[in-house]
């Protein structure tokens, strides 16, 4: 059986930070499953994002390239949101991208995993906060980027996007959107390797 060539991941993403976040990240959410490489474009937010999208998937040449699309929900209504996203990407027929929505915003995947913050940012004390009920679901979390710098000190979603992935569990995470990311990247790499 001949084996299947690995696979180029290009991240279409909102902002740098969720590049920095994604660098550090990827190793450990791919570690084992064979791939060629990762590409990360940022924009300058959802408008510029969602304005490329089209141009990006309908002229992309390179061969057994895969996009994955990484948005915040922020105040949207997540299957809307996706849906909406879906149908900029049917207009072409070149690719059928992977779309994962941040609930709320990709720093809420942070308060999936308190302790990294911890190590990230020493004077913060994970145990403090992680069995409030305000912070038990993750993706409920309002405004995770600010709520971060409330309790956080020294807490900047530049700062952090490079500190907080360094540590954290890739396998235990609470923030349900981030194990739809981490599940859904490796099922379309298992699935390339059977194919």
């Amino acid at each position: 059986m001949e084996r299947a060539t690995p696979m180029n991941l290009v991240f279409p993403l909102e902002e740098r930070s969720a590049k920095y976040l994604l660098e550090a990240l990827l190793p450990k959410i791919l570690s084992g499953l064979p791939y060629a490489g990762c590409r990360y474009i940022p924009h300058r937010g959802k408008s510029d994002l969602r304005k490329s999208i089209l141009g990006r998937l309908r002229d992309w040449l390179e061969p057994n390239t895969f996009f994955v699309i990484l948005h915040d929900q922020d105040s949207h209504d997540c299957q809307k949101l996706k849906q909406e996203l879906q149908e900029i990407c049917a207009r072409q027929s070149n690719h059928t991208p992977l779309i994962r929505i941040a609930c709320r915003e990709l720093e809420a995947w942070y308060f999936g995993d308190l302790g990294a913050v911890e190590k990230a940012f020493p004077k913060f004390e994970a145990a403090q906060y992680q069995n409030k009920k305000k912070y038990r679901n993750p993706d409920d979390v309002d405004r995770p980027s600010k709520e971060l710098q409330r309790i956080a000190k020294g807490f900047h979603k530049g700062i952090a996007a490079k500190k907080v992935p360094q540590y954290m569990d890739v396998e235990n995470n609470s923030s349900k959107s981030f194990q739809h990311l981490v599940n859904g990247v490796q099922k379309l790499l298992r699935q390339n390797i059977q194919s």
